[in-house]
């Protein structure tokens, strides 16, 4: 059989049970008496060993059932978290997790796993010496004929379920003598059983179900709230199933009930018929009480969203399509605004209208939560500050706000970079902070919020906050700026520093932080996707890292301008003000054309000089002249237009591969009127 069709499940699945597993283990350690949690890594590493055997990767497969086993011991209380359990789980994953990357690279999914499976081995062999193993017991009685001994961990469950209305089936599922490849089918009706509720054992363990030491048939136990009849007629329906037999256990006395009803189901790809056995419960207070909060349950669990998946590269080329349509939707504006026809007028309208509301849609699609790139930072921080020796909290805030998907593919290594930076740089040693009257353990927050078109993302560190004469003393040493030019800087600016080429206030590299190279590097990535960094500090009681990221790459709100005869775009996210001088409020100073504005002296940047446009052949000589007020980060400059036409909404087009590395230039738009108008990159105007 040919698997190919369903490796991409498989890589989708395994990572959001490797995610799980993960995030479980990092409660575990906060929580190491909680044996739900235990009981949910059980049951992502029992799918994702699953699947894994069913795809016929019997490394992987193998490795997670040495994990399996160490967790089985877990949370039946054989043996106690500690770290160095901890260390070795975590360890685990970390393979497992390398083995899905080559897999999904087009590998064949092998690591060398001796090392770990050896020490998860001595862990397993160190409680095999106690006397009542009951787990190699029920494999030495099931090498025959397959049944069922409840220890006292799933009487415990079973006897939970029917407190919250759920019922408990012991389900014997019996194949053709002649089916091939049992563990597939077997695989496919124990995913159907995980859908209805919950596995709590199988008969033989699911290891030698997955290599089809069972015979023709294996039992299982399942919490659900479905009754016998409807979890009987799912399972029956997987091909090639002979029998399906289910039968309630009665939680007081632990037996099989003997009461049973036989029907005929047709084979979903045969004429042949399966006889099925049901079972009526003949527990007098079981047949008394109504299946209300069962149904109700069952169909809650049945209103799930549907959803399908789609390749972004469709999602794009969408995009792009609605991009020629928005361009068309301005020409035919221009085009009503001219003909003052009322019919004209009122469609155009109307299709702008829609026009709208499908962009919102489009936009929304290509949107996903934060969540995505948020979800691999906890297992880092605790990983880099166990590195640190340093007790360290990680908040998450608002990993439910949503960024478009090209911005979320780009921006997950600025981030770990700056968490790196505040692990190493901003939070103090454990010592320092007893010494300094703080709590033990730090606190790193990220946290994404909304704000306008834009989404915001801080990092922020309650360390020692950054030393404003230790930055300007390396500033200087290093040539960024002068000692002169460091007199003047504000405590913004001195901060800003930080993100100037080069720059490291690293004493020594590190694979931490820094590695000598500094945070230009974060800067440049947040600049090309069109956002802009910021830091705040407090000597003594942290720092505030502030990433300004636009909702979307594609379609852009802007403000078009008139420099001589070209028409340019300025993004809305980098303008402060428009406002007017007359030229005698342009001043010199050091040779360079400044204007004073709000107590500031600001540097004056005329476009038509720096695009060299050419002048029109008559030159009308302006009473005033307008002035675009644009930011980025600390630094304020006026760009010199000759017109401000207004805001418009426009498409980012790329200006090809011939046209690259244009200085203060992004891209280009088409206008309505068909004009091409460049769109301004203001941030190449700061140094």
């Amino acid at each position: 059989m040919d698997f190919n069709e369903y490796l991409e499940i498989f890589l989708e699945e395994s990572k959001e049970h490797l995610q799980s597993i993960n995030d479980e283990l990092l409660k575990l350690e906060s929580e190491p008496e909680n044996t739900d949690i235990v009981n949910e890594i059980f049951r992502s590493a029992h799918t994702l060993k699953g699947m894994a055997g069913s795809m016929g990767f019997e490394d992987l497969a193998s490795l997670t059932h040495q994990m399996e086993n160490v967790l089985d011991l877990l949370r039946n209380g054989k043996i106690s978290i500690n770290t160095d359990l901890m260390d070795i789980i975590f360890k685990c994953v970390d393979l497992i997790e390398k083995m899905v990357v080559s897999i999904e690279n087009g590998g064949d999914g092998k690591e060398n796993v001796t090392e770990v499976v050896n020490e998860l081995a001595k862990i397993k062999d160190g409680t095999q010496a106690k006397p009542a193993d009951p787990v190699s017991a029920v494999e030495e009685s099931m090498e025959q004929e397959p049944k069922l001994e409840l220890d006292e961990f799933v009487i415990s469950l079973i006897k939970e379920a029917q407190k919250m209305g759920n019922f408990t089936h012991q389900i014997k599922v019996s194949f053709e003598e002649n089916c091939l490849m049992k563990n597939v089918r077997a695989y496919m009706v124990i995913q159907v059983a995980e859908e209805m509720g919950e596995i709590i054992q199988t008969s033989p363990p699911a290891e030698q179900i997955e290599t089809e030491d069972f015979g023709n048939s294996f039992i299982m136990i399942l919490i659900s709230p479905l009754q016998a009849e409807e979890v009987k007629a799912q399972l029956a329906n997987v091909m090639e199933v002979k029998e399906v037999s289910v039968i309630d256990r009665s939680d007081d006395e632990h037996h099989i009930c003997e009461t049973a009803v036989t029907v005929e189901l047709e084979s979903p790809d045969t004429s042949e018929t399966a006889e099925v056995s049901k079972t009526i419960q003949t527990d007098s207070e079981k047949s008394n009480q109504p299946p209300a909060k069962a149904e109700t349950e069952h169909k809650q669990k049945k209103a799930k969203t549907k959803s399908i998946r789609v390749d972004i590269e469709k999602l794009d080329q969408l995009m792009n399509l609605f991009s020629e349509l928005i361009i068309d939707r301005g020409r035919l504006e221009q085009i009503s605004r001219r003909a003052e026809i009322s019919d004209l007028t009122e469609t155009v309208e109307h299709m702008a209208r829609i026009s709208t509301d499908l962009q919102g849609l489009i936009l929304n699609m290509r949107m996903v939560p934060v969540d995505q790139v948020f979800n691999r930072f906890p297992r880092m921080v605790r990983d880099l500050a166990k590195d640190l020796n340093k007790k360290v909290q990680l908040i998450v805030e608002g990993a439910e706000t949503e960024l478009d998907r090209t911005v979320i593919d780009e921006i997950g290594d600025p981030l770990v970079h700056l968490l790196r930076n505040a692990l190493d740089h901003g939070l103090e040693t454990t010592e320092e902070r007893i010494a300094n009257n703080k709590p033990e353990e730090g606190t790193i927050l990220l946290k994404a919020y909304h704000g306008g078109n834009h989404v915001f993302i801080e990092v922020s560190d309650d360390g020692h906050g950054i030393n404003r004469e230790k930055v300007l003393q390396k500033a200087i040493s290093q040539g960024v700026v002068t000692a002169e030019e460091g007199k003047a800087l504000t405590d913004q600016q001195v901060y800003y520093l930080l993100f100037a080429s080069g720059f490291s206030t690293a004493e020594k590299v590190s694979d931490i932080s820094g590695r000598g190279v500094g945070l230009d590097v974060v800067k440049t990535k947040i600049e090309s996707l069109g956002g802009v960094i910021t830091v705040d500090s407090t000597p003594g009681q942290g720092s505030t890292f502030r990433v300004q990221l636009p909702l979307t790459l594609s379609i852009i709100y802007s403000m078009l301008v008139k420099v001589e005869d070209e028409t340019y775009a300025i993004p809305f996210s980098s303008i402060v003000e428009i406002t007017t001088l007359t030229p005698e409020q342009v001043a010199t100073l050091h040779g360079k054309r400044v204007f004073q504005f709000r107590g500031q002296v600001l540097p004056l940047i005329y476009l038509n000089e720096v695009f060299h446009v050419p002048p029109l052949e008559e030159e009308i000589e302006q009473e005033q002249i307008f002035i675009v007020i644009v930011r980025k980060g600390t630094q304020t400059v006026g760009l010199v237009v000759d017109s401000v036409l207004g805001q418009q909404e426009v498409v980012l087009k790329s200006l090809g591969g011939f046209l690259t590395n244009l200085y203060a230039i992004s891209g280009a738009t088409i206008l309505g009127n068909g004009e091409v108008a460049l769109i301004i990159d203001s941030n190449q105007f700061f140094n």
